[in-house]
């Protein structure tokens, strides 16, 4: 008789939703961004299935204090398309940054993310507020201090 021992373990699904708030005070874009992505897809748990949704949700305030390293303040641009023609639209970082400053951290996690309905979902689990003041104080988010 044979035992397979590779035996998948999948974790039944939990109705427990974890909320956590980062604060992006001072933080480099792409580490944090990099992070956040990480926790997000749920690699930092034992029960990490790469076609699962996790509970987690993510919370990040002071966006609009985020730091890039070298000339990418005059350098970096991001482009957006009406889809029409003449539609382009370029601004540089700190014309983004000071119009909408959550699109930032939200472009860059969203790059990191699957590209496909999982990705999409994940993407729901992410909220991004420019100052400190937030919605989710029902939740009971803890906080998670990145290195």
């Amino acid at each position: 008789m044979l035992i397979n021992k590779n035996i998948t373990y999948i974790e039944k699904k939990k109705n427990i939703t974890k909320w956590y708030i980062i604060d992006a005070k001072n933080q480099n874009l792409g580490r944090l961004s990099t992070q956040i992505a990480y926790l997000l897809i749920g690699k930092n748990y034992n029960t990490y299935t790469p076609y699962l949704k996790n509970s987690i949700n993510i919370i990040v305030i002071n966006s609009k204090f985020i730091n890039i390293t070298g000339k990418k303040k005059e350098q970096k641009t991001y482009k957006k398309h009406s889809g029409k023609p003449g539609g382009l639209k370029i601004e540089n970082f700190q014309q983004l940054n000071q119009r909408i400053p959550n699109r930032i951290i939200e472009k860059a996690i969203k790059g990191m993310l699957p590209k496909n309905t999982l990705g999409r979902n994940l993407f729901k689990q992410l909220k991004v507020y420019p100052n400190t003041i937030h919605p989710h104080s029902a939740q009971q988010p803890t906080l998670l201090k990145l290195h």
